[in-house]
């Protein structure tokens, strides 16, 4: 079991923006942070999967329980067991990860937010945990890069929810702020309805600049000092800007198709990242 859920893993995160950052880490903190996100995408497929709300909510917390079990090495899977040793290795605050896992519940009670407050809670959840996590295993001689690491977390996650927007509406689930979409006169209706239009461009387009000043702000907190550490947070970075300017190129028709960055387009990216910032 073990084995084969180790395979699907990899596979999975080949196939992800994360895959070619990853690439450019020493072996160690690559290690690392496979089994990190290997964990994190095994909660991520429970709150995916098949099944009613209950189950998928039992589960999600049987592996919360997993996870402190775990840090004792009593835990029934190897790969939580090692993922207690990378934490203790890196010093990572446990928080982070209850964090993360308060997030995933989200998405079983919640499939609408109000504002962008609430769905910054959401954001910084699912995935400012997982920039803070990384940012202790990359290591750091300053500590504003954990504010870069949290932003970065959010740019990157408003980013996923503009690409999804056409998906998730077909689970019934809303990212977008009620009150943006209010504000520009785009409903609920139109958008389950998949209407591409006038008040849909205007209103993706400003989500698209909020999501451009995380990246921003990002970036002024990471020192020149530490960016040679950060090189596999830069790739990322690059790629999932990318895939912004790239939405913003098709005039947000996300409806039409699933937009996405090419696999020679990131090898490209990932090289001259390398390259910028190699120690």
């Amino acid at each position: 079991m073990e084995h084969s859920l180790t395979l699907d893993i990899i596979e999975k995160n080949r196939r992800s923006n994360f895959y070619y950052s990853f690439l450019m880490l020493p072996k160690p903190k690559r290690e690392a942070i496979n089994i990190v996100y290997a964990w994190c995408r095994i909660a991520d497929d429970i709150v995916d999967d098949e099944g009613s709300i209950p189950v998928k909510r039992m589960r999600l917390l049987e592996w919360a329980r997993e996870f402190e079990l775990g840090l004792t090495a009593g835990s029934q899977y190897p790969i939580v067991n090692r993922l207690a040793l990378i934490i203790t290795r890196f010093n990572i605050p446990l928080h982070h990860f209850m964090e993360l896992i308060k997030g995933m519940e989200m998405d079983l009670v919640k499939n609408r937010y109000e504002t962008f407050d609430d769905l910054k809670v959401y954001c910084y959840r699912v995935a400012s945990t997982v920039g803070l996590i990384c940012t202790e295993i990359f290591g750091y001689k300053h500590e504003e890069a954990k504010v870069y690491g949290e932003n970065l977390g959010i740019a990157l996650q408003l980013t996923n929810i503009l690409r999804d927007v056409a998906t998730d509406a077909k689970k019934g689930r809303i990212y977008l702020p009620l009150r943006d979409m209010d504000f520009y006169g785009y409903s609920e209706e139109e958008l389950f309805a998949g209407k591409y239009n006038v008040k849909f461009k205007r209103m993706m387009a400003f989500q698209a600049e909020r999501a451009r000043g995380y990246f921003a702000d990002a970036i002024k907190h990471l020192s020149p000092d530490d960016r040679h550490l950060f090189i596999a947070a830069l790739i990322m970075q690059e790629i999932y800007f990318r895939l912004l300017q790239d939405i913003e190129k098709a005039d947000y028709n996300i409806f039409a198709r699933r937009i996405k960055v090419s696999t020679a387009t990131k090898l490209l990216i990932t090289i001259r990242v390398w390259w910028q910032n190699r120690a």
